[in-house]
């Protein structure tokens, strides 16, 4: 029961998003909140616990089809004890998230309603469950820097966050082209269904092509020097090939956004530290 309700969690989503929070906080300065910043990425880390538990819980079915291997298909948990672990990782959430700043409460708030009508509400709605998961990416971005910094110092966060929202929002219809069987099986319209995987693939295309021709501005802006600039060329080129792999091997492709997500995160830390 205890392994099956960390698998539940997914620990290394919910560092890799706790990392994100920080992320934003350190691009808005962090200055003398660190405790409030690891408060915020304490609060994110439980909340992605929380939404990923609650979305194994509604997707049970599906999960026998595409992923037998998760945690209730295979019986490690059952559906109750699994919706149980959720409620109690929400209201973890709410009680760390009131502890900060207005602006993070509020984003926090957003957040936690979106986690829990992502699966019953929009999962199965072309598009629209891709672009809430890519909102909800994104926002951590901007949840960190909302906890340390006043709306005014929220600029390279917002920036930072918009640009993992496009990104994501191509991994996300790319992971949907990969489950298409098992979406298709439960009764669900993701865009692929809807459209067609090539059609589906294209849209992730030109929403990545907004991300890259986006991503110089905090350099053309002289919010960032040319380390930064160097740093997400890459990231850009990583995301880029991962689009173009998208149409042999979706499962390959996703998983290497990943890389693309975190190295571009990282030209803005570099970017913030190394002012040149």
């Amino acid at each position: 029961m205890i392994r099956g309700a960390v698998e539940l969690a997914r620990p290394a989503n919910c560092v890799a998003a706790a990392v994100l929070t920080v992320t934003g906080a350190f691009v808005a300065g962090i200055g003398d909140a660190p405790v409030t910043t690891a408060l915020a990425a304490v609060t994110t880390g439980v909340a992605v616990a929380a939404g990923n538990a609650i979305n194994d819980y509604f997707d049970r079915e599906i999960d026998a089809v595409n992923r037998p291997d998760r945690p209730i298909p295979r019986g490690a948990v059952s559906p109750w004890g699994a919706l149980t672990f959720a409620a109690v990782l929400f209201v973890a959430a709410i009680g760390f998230a009131v502890r900060l700043p207005v602006a993070a409460v509020a984003i926090a708030a957003v957040n936690l309603v979106a986690l829990v009508t992502y699966t019953t509400v929009f999962k199965g709605t072309p598009g629209l469950g891709n672009a809430l998961v890519s909102y909800l990416v994104g926002s951590t971005f901007l949840f960190g820097g909302a906890a340390v910094s006043s709306l005014w110092g929220l600029n390279a966060p917002l920036v930072l966050g918009v640009l993992a929202a496009l990104s994501t929002f191509t991994r996300e219809v790319i992971k949907d082209v990969e489950d298409v069987a098992g979406d298709r099986e439960a009764g669900l319209r993701t865009l692929p269904i809807a459209v067609g995987e090539r059609r589906s693939l294209w849209v992730g295309v030109a929403s990545l092509g907004v991300a890259v021709a986006v991503s110089p501005v905090p350099y053309l802006l002289g919010t960032f020097g040319a380390v930064y600039l160097a740093i997400v060329a890459v990231a850009d080129a990583v995301m880029a090939y991962a689009c173009y792999e998208a149409f042999s091997d979706p499962a390959a492709a996703q998983s290497r956004f990943k890389y693309g997500t975190f190295l571009a995160a990282a030209a803005f830390v570099v970017g913030r530290a190394v002012l040149i």
